[in-house]
């Protein structure tokens, strides 16, 4: 069963390393439930000074998020398949440095263990030993050379799943306040209340799993989120 905790690594003297292995999952999330939560609520709030009725308000809202959710799901999608294709031909061409410039390749292992500050009989005797290998010397050089892991070929569908997904879940927290109201005003107010307590309580979360400082990390996704909310109901109230 997959966790969202932190991996322990143990090591022999007892020593625990604790590494978070979500990093693509969470950035989804966040990508999704951050745009989730402020577009529908800063939409709503717009209306909400234009309009006199919770109907018109509650259908624009569905109609964005339904819009939304296809638009932001595309692009996670589109992004992971880019960083596929990308890997893919880098890969073809570290493939092709390896057999015609044998030698440049060799030396570019060198460097990289100069780097480290290792000996030049260290550097030669590494780079000839990685040499043997072809796959996994050219899966050295995209690693340490170019800095490229490869992707999961599943990543881009699983990516466009969780952000479309995530900003549903997101969209529809605004749109609450209108659904369990009669008016405008009352929806804004219970809206306003339940919105600033998921951005302030999904801003704390999303700080404390990425190793940022949660309570600022609240205050800035909450600022932001009340921010466009304001900016549109301002907006609106001008026509």
């Amino acid at each position: 069963m997959s966790s969202s905790l932190p991996h322990m690594h143990l090591h022999p003297h007892g020593h625990q390393e604790a590494h978070f292995e979500q990093t693509e999952f969470i950035r989804d999330i966040v990508i999704g439930m951050a745009d989730g939560l402020t577009v529908p609520f800063a939409l709503a709030a717009g209306l909400s000074s234009a309009v006199s009725n919770n109907d018109i308000i509650v259908t624009a809202g569905i109609a964005e998020i339904c819009a939304g959710a296809i638009a932001m799901g595309l692009g996670g999608y589109l992004a992971g398949r880019t960083e596929i294709e990308h890997y893919d031909s880098e890969l073809k061409r570290e493939y092709m440095e390896v057999e015609h410039h044998y030698e440049r390749e060799k030396e570019e292992v060198r460097e990289v263990f100069a780097a480290y500050g290792l000996s030049h009989e260290l550097q030669v005797q590494i780079a000839d030993e990685i040499a043997k290998d072809e796959k996994k010397w050219v899966d050295f050089m995209m690693r340490f050379e170019l800095g490229l892991e490869k992707p999961d070929e599943k990543r881009a569908r699983k990516s466009a799943f969780n952000i479309g997904v995530a900003y549903i879940v997101g969209g529809i927290i605004p749109l609450a306040g209108y659904i369990a109201t009669d008016n405008p005003h009352k929806g804004l107010l219970i809206s306003s209340g339940i919105t600033v307590c998921c951005l302030f309580a999904f801003g704390y979360y999303k700080s404390k799993m990425t190793g940022q400082q949660p309570i600022m990390g609240a205050i800035k996704t909450t600022g932001i989120g009340l921010l466009a909310a304001g900016a549109a109901y301002f907006i609106a109230s001008l026509f």
